[in-house]
């Protein structure tokens, strides 16, 4: 029988008459049963497609409409991250979360480098595979407590201590950004394309994109993904 939590708000994408769209990517047989089992007891969640290698995988992507890619970092034939590429060059709609037994941090920042907007960890006690499928679909990132902490602190090891005491504050890291970049880095958690906030914002796309490049300058960060992971770690909105 599917379900789905009473208390979910009807603003929120995922609701029982139109569920998020969800492949999933796992050469894990156990595991994409597991997986697969938890996305279809959810009505919030629908799952349309499974594949078990990079090259099932590409087709996937290719031959289906969806919302969100469950995809396992180390698959038979390959790397998981080159299937978020090319999902973020032919479904750019799209959200992806890269999930894995391993807790490798290199994993979890390059994950996020090549467009993830979640990490989880195979096996792991917090979270859920639905939750974070309707996380990531409205705009969100998702990364399990564990490793989030973890990123942190070495987030915080690796910068001089002149620039950790800058950062101590979400608001002193509010300021560094203007009230129009704050609203353009909303839209984009609301996961809105430059086309599309331009039109919401009454500006330019070329004025949008100038915005996203400052805050990516601000923030010290590379990709739309690592904006919002870091505004939600900060509470920057």
């Amino acid at each position: 029988m599917r379900t789905s939590q009473s208390m979910w708000p009807d603003f929120l994408v995922g609701q029982d008459d139109k569920p998020v769209r969800v492949i999933l990517i796992d050469d894990d047989q156990h595991m994409q049963r597991v997986v697969a089992q938890e996305l279809m007891l959810d009505a919030r969640t629908l799952l349309i497609g499974m594949a078990s290698s990079v090259k099932e995988g590409r087709k996937l992507i290719k031959q289906h409409e969806f919302d969100v890619m469950l995809v396992d970092v180390n698959l038979n034939d390959g790397l998981g991250f080159s299937l978020i590429e090319l999902m973020k060059f032919q479904r750019p709609s799209a959200e992806a979360i890269m999930f894995s037994v391993m807790e490798s941090d290199d994993q979890v920042l390059r994950a996020f480098e090549v467009g993830a907007a979640g990490y989880l960890v195979k096996h792991s006690w917090f979270g859920s595979y639905p939750q974070a499928v309707l996380q990531v679909a409205n705009g969100g990132a998702y990364i399990t407590p564990h490793l989030a902490r973890r990123l942190i602190k070495k987030f915080d090891a690796n910068t001089p201590a002149a620039q950790r005491d800058s950062r101590a504050s979400s608001g002193a890291v509010s300021e560094l950004l203007s009230d129009r970049e704050k609203e353009v880095l909303r839209q984009v958690a609301n996961g809105y394309t430059s086309a599309e906030i331009a039109t919401r914002l009454e500006i330019s796309a070329l004025t949008v994109n100038s915005h996203i490049k400052n805050i990516y300058r601000k923030l010290r960060v590379r990709t739309r993904a690592q904006a919002v992971q870091f505004a939600s770690l900060r509470k920057l909105f």
